[in-house]
């Protein structure tokens, strides 16, 4: 028998995307107001595709947790100019930048990663950071709720170098992991919070050590390690969510005024759009 309610759920979430998309331009002049300012710099690494995801991600920021210091989204090169005038006219504090150099005393097999593979790419943004303030890297497809004041008290009692959005399964690299072991903890990229540079040591040496081309998990799976080299601690996974359990059903299990922060991975991304209505 059909899963009415998941199907009816795609759909829904398919049919607010594209009328939030065709909105885009009146939706981004519209000004969020925030709750207060926050010592904090917000990075984001996203493209052309995902630009409606970007603009609501960015809004929710604003409305839940408050006016960062800036917000900027790295673009992997697809925006158009229109576009990029898009998501600036959201806040004076979002800007859009390319990719900066990668570091050239790394070695030649890593940093052409960091170039040239997609997820290389990301990874490069998330280990410059961060810059001197407290930095958060978000995914384009991360909403915020109203319990992210929850956040603003991370913010003033760190207790660690950094904090990761805690995935539901270990999703990553095998060839990266030594054993079950340090498969345990496992770390989501779609959400970290870094107070001091990382030592990235460990999990370079393991990719230098790869056979084979870098997969779509490598960089997760280099975070991971380095997160857990570094002492890092996970986010309360009850108020920030990564879950698949509710994909099949219509409602969102998580969404309410308790929440952080939910990271919509692509099997609930249509949930993304139900949720923010």
């Amino acid at each position: 028998m059909p899963n009415f309610g998941y199907h009816l759920a795609r759909l829904w979430g398919s049919l607010v995307r594209r009328f939030y998309r065709v909105l885009l331009p009146l939706i981004a002049r519209r000004r969020v107001t925030s709750p207060c300012s926050v010592e904090l710099e917000v990075f984001a690494y996203s493209n052309e595709e995902t630009l409606p995801e970007q603009v609501a991600s960015i809004r929710s920021f604003l409305r839940y947790v408050g006016r960062p210091k800036a917000f900027t989204v790295v673009s992997d090169g697809s925006h158009s100019a229109g576009s990029i005038r898009l998501l600036q006219h959201v806040d004076s504090v979002v800007s859009v930048r390319q990719p900066e150099a990668v570091p050239a005393d790394l070695p030649e097999k890593f940093r052409h990663y960091l170039e040239v593979h997609p997820t290389g790419k990301q990874l490069a943004v998330i280990m410059a950071l961060p810059r001197g303030s407290p930095a958060l890297y978000i995914d384009s497809d991360v909403l915020f709720f109203p319990g992210a004041a929850h956040l603003l008290a991370q913010l003033r009692d760190p207790g660690a170098a950094a904090f990761y959005l805690a995935d539901c399964q270990f999703a990553g690299d095998d060839r990266l992991v030594r054993g079950a072991g340090e498969e345990q903890g496992p770390v989501n990229t779609g959400a970290l919070l870094l107070f001091r540079k990382l030592d990235w040591s460990k999990s370079i040496s393991r990719f230098l050590e790869l056979t084979g081309e870098p997969t779509f998990f490598t960089n997760q799976t280099m975070t991971h390690l380095t997160m857990h080299e570094n002492g890092a601690l996970p986010l309360d996974p009850a108020k920030h969510v990564l879950q698949l359990d509710d994909q099949f059903i219509f409602s969102d299990r998580y969404a309410d005024a308790s929440l952080v922060l939910r990271h919509y991975v692509n099997p609930v991304r249509h949930k993304f759009w139900t949720s923010l209505i």
